[in-house]
């Protein structure tokens, strides 16, 4: 659910940059009260863990769709709902920045879509008030299950609203909410399962952890190095092999866009912000699409095809191209953007506690 820049005007995602902006700095601000020595480390293997995890698109049966993780519902669980949202912007800006996944105007949006809604809507109000005081098996399930799903719902209707608000695209209100809602339904129905059994074996291990995010108080003297350990062993899995067998299929979003317009991807103005930030996100990015840089694709194509080839044909011939992932480049992508989430979130774990120190 990742939104390109060619969805947005500049004044909406403005806008939501700000919100996010405001948002960090009050999650911050939260964070540094009552941050400790445990919960740093956690933000950093988690949020490698959920890099690596939305890497994984799993495709949706009969659609020709697929999804991936959104992972803010596991981090809130299991950090709290500042930490957690600090840790999935840094995710997010790494995307970005360094893979070209989701636009730089889109970014605020993307925090905000996927952060503030699995935070501070789905968490307190469906998870918090299902589990109670005292979590079991079947309440962590089933709590996870609507949670995730209210979560995607919310964040998918938002996407769709700005989209309209932004009105530089031809996707009209009723029949882009009509694509959008049903397939991240389905999408929110697998990241509460996985959900649920993440969160199921971290409360069996170390129940404390859970404990600590739910009554917003430090972990304390809790050693997390078993825990970490896991998360970093499957990042490290997930990230450098999984990810290589993941759908190629579209995912909700894309889908939508594609069976409301036809079109498999919307061109942003060739004008303005749009060209500087996407100029700039071209220079920066070192592995656009979890995958090497390479000459252009289309130009190859156009000096070999003949020039009586049906459209059609052009078509086939060019998507099949862009297709074409190397997978040991996608192995690279995932370790090297997992070491950058993890690195980030610890860097603003530290900071937000040095600061605590001083003050």
């Amino acid at each position: 659910m990742h939104m390109a820049d060619a969805l947005l005007s500049p004044a909406v995602g403005g806008t939501l940059w700000a919100a996010s902006a405001g948002t960090i700095a009050y999650c911050s601000s939260k964070v540094r009260k009552d941050i400790d020595d445990s919960k740093i480390p956690l933000m950093g293997v988690l949020g490698a863990f959920i890099f690596a995890a939305q890497m994984i698109n799993f495709s949706i049966p009969v659609t020709g769709s697929s999804g991936h993780l959104g992972g803010g519902l596991i981090l809130t669980i299991l950090l709290g709902p500042y930490a957690a949202f600090l840790t999935i912007a840094s995710v997010l800006v790494v995307q970005a920045l360094f893979f070209a996944d989701g636009g730089l105007l889109a970014l605020g949006c993307n925090i905000f879509n996927l952060g503030f809604f699995p935070a501070f809507i789905a968490s307190p109000f469906i998870y918090k008030k299902i589990i109670g005081n005292r979590p079991t098996a079947t309440k962590i399930s089933v709590a996870s299950v609507l949670a995730a799903i209210a979560g995607l719902q919310m964040g998918a209707l938002s996407v769709v609203l700005e989209t309209v608000s932004s009105g530089i695209s031809s996707l009209p209100f009723s029949t882009f909410v009509a694509m959008m809602l049903p397939i991240h339904l389905a999408i929110g129905i697998v990241e509460g399962l996985v959900t649920a059994s993440v969160v199921s074996f971290v409360y069996k291990a170390r129940p404390e952890i859970m404990n600590s995010a739910l009554e917003a108080r430090p972990i304390g003297n809790h050693p997390v190095r078993n825990i970490a350990a896991v998360f970093l062993a499957v990042t490290v899995v997930t990230g450098g092999f999984v990810s290589r067998f993941a759908s190629n299929n579209p995912d909700g979003l894309e889908w939508s866009i594609t069976k409301v317009t036809g079109l498999e991807e919307l061109k942003a103005p060739e004008q303005g912000l749009h060209v500087a930030l996407n100029a700039l996100q071209e220079r920066i990015a070192f592995l656009p699409g979890y995958s090497f840089r390479k000459p252009d694709q289309k130009t190859k194509i156009e000096a070999s095809k003949p020039e009586t080839a049906p459209t059609d044909q052009i078509k086939q011939t060019e998507q099949k191209a862009d297709d074409q992932k190397n997978p040991v480049a996608t192995g690279i992508a995932g370790l090297v953007g997992g070491t950058i989430s993890l690195g980030l979130a610890l860097l603003i774990g530290y900071i937000l506690k040095r600061k605590h120190r001083t003050e």
